[in-house]
């Protein structure tokens, strides 16, 4: 059976790699969302994924490209639990849709 491992004197075949004009738009609309996002930071927010997935939280906050909501615990598969009712669910900007305020 072949080792399964990186052969010396092969190149590396890049399989995708995104276009520049790509690259700027996603950084424009990461800083964007951050943004809008840390202005809000405590406020119920209703957010919709590209994948059609609506979650209905409390903005705790924004880092690095994520969003952090906060939600009710019951039935949060992809939330991390505290001590408390409120899970934490970590949601990637790129993928967002909408986002609205829910009490202004």
């Amino acid at each position: 059976m072949p080792a399964m491992g990186i052969q010396v004197g092969m190149q590396p075949k890049v399989l995708y790699q995104a276009d520049q004009n790509y690259i700027q738009t996603m950084k424009s609309v990461r800083h964007h969302l951050h943004s809008i996002c840390r202005q809000h930071v405590n406020q119920f927010v209703r957010v919709q994924t590209i994948d059609g997935q609506v979650v209905t939280g409390r903005i705790l906050g924004c880092d690095r490209g994520l969003l952090y909501l906060g939600v009710q615990s019951h039935g949060g598969q992809r939330a991390f639990f505290g001590g408390s009712d409120e899970a934490i669910l970590t949601l990637v900007l790129f993928e967002l849709l909408v986002i609205t305020l829910l009490y202004t």
